[in-house]
């Protein structure tokens, strides 16, 4: 008897060297970016992060030149675009998607870097992300294909994962990163949420006991036990807030 041939499937032989770059904190861009274009990677972006990369003296394709349009609406409209979105959300391992993509002249991002408009300390409409949080969503869906990152604390271990993983990052490994993504969508949304109700109160026309409230908790200590031995148990605080202890 023979030993079963492992199964090659598309995922096996389609390069992930696409990574689409939108952030508003830079911390650490430019040294994600490096690391990504030493491994292969073709990178795209738009704004002051393809700036910062450009003058950094490392290649980047602007989304214009990917989209075929420029910023428009003073930067509200910049990459919400099907060249973008599709690219994000094709299922690769469809073949009606690769299909559609080269239809279109569109081709698959499998990286996504985007951080949002810093709303929580300084609220105010146009600071309410749209094209960033879209984004983060539609690469988070698309998890089995692609990777989402939103923190600039995950950029060294991304890169790490690439290197010792063929250039590519694990199912497991895109999956975690999913579950971070929609916890920042998540958190941002309440946030917004939130300031309406609070400038709302200010201005005479809210409520004093909201329809709703919306907080988005992190873990900030785990316990040895919960409320009783055999039980696990953990403190979490409300996202930006220090706990008084």
């Amino acid at each position: 008897m023979t030993s079963a041939q492992p199964t090659t499937t598309v995922l096996d032989t389609v390069p992930l060297k696409r990574a689409l770059i939108s952030v508003y904190d830079k911390t650490g861009v430019v040294d994600l970016a490096r690391g990504l274009v030493s491994l292969g990677w073709e990178l795209i972006s738009s704004g002051g992060t393809a700036k910062a990369i450009a003058e950094a003296g490392l290649p980047v394709q602007d989304v214009a030149e990917l989209t075929g349009f420029p910023a428009i609406l003073g930067h509200r409209v910049v990459t919400l675009h099907p060249a973008v979105h599709a690219g994000l959300l094709a299922d690769i391992s469809q073949a009606e998607h690769n299909a559609d993509l080269e239809r279109m002249g569109y081709q698959p991002i499998s990286l996504a870097v985007v951080n949002l408009y810093p709303f929580t300390s300084n609220p105010g409409i146009e600071l309410i992300d749209v094209g960033g949080p879209t984004m983060v969503r539609a690469a988070a869906k698309n998890h089995a294909h692609v990777g989402v990152v939103v923190d600039p604390a995950q950029y060294t271990t991304v890169l790490e994962e690439l290197r010792a993983n063929g250039n590519r990052l694990s199912d497991s490994f895109r999956r975690s990163l999913a579950r971070d993504a929609f916890a920042h969508t998540a958190a941002y949304d309440a946030a917004i949420v939130t300031w309406f109700d609070q400038t709302d109160l200010a201005n005479g026309a809210g409520e004093v006991l909201p329809r709703s409230l919306h907080y988005s908790l992190v873990r900030s200590q785990e316990l040895r036990y919960g409320e009783n031995p055999h039980q696990q148990g953990a403190r979490y605080r409300i996202e930006g807030r220090k706990s008084w202890w």
